[in-house]
């Protein structure tokens, strides 16, 4: 998921991430995200296949705003509980 200057969230799959991160960011990616920049990376999730994937983005959009910014804040609690390095 992206958070977009205006606030907003896109939610997108890719079988390459950085790529991906990368189009959107230089105004090449989602017509949505183009006149939305900067874009800044909230929420990742990996899944298994492409059809995972197309069903995990289909779940998410169905979300509400809150329940996306519990999803996301619970991905964030997760990362700060990592041990430092």
């Amino acid at each position: 998921m992206l958070s977009c200057s205006d606030g907003t969230l896109y939610t997108g799959w890719t079988y390459d991430f950085n790529r991906r991160l990368s189009e959107h960011s230089s105004g090449k990616g989602a017509k949505y995200t183009r006149g939305r920049l900067p874009v800044k990376a909230v929420y990742i999730e990996f899944t298994p296949d492409k059809s995972s994937a197309l069903k995990r983005e289909a779940a998410i959009k169905k979300l509400t705003v809150r329940q996306k910014l519990t999803l996301i804040s619970s991905q964030q609690n997760a990362i700060d509980m990592l041990p430092a390095k």
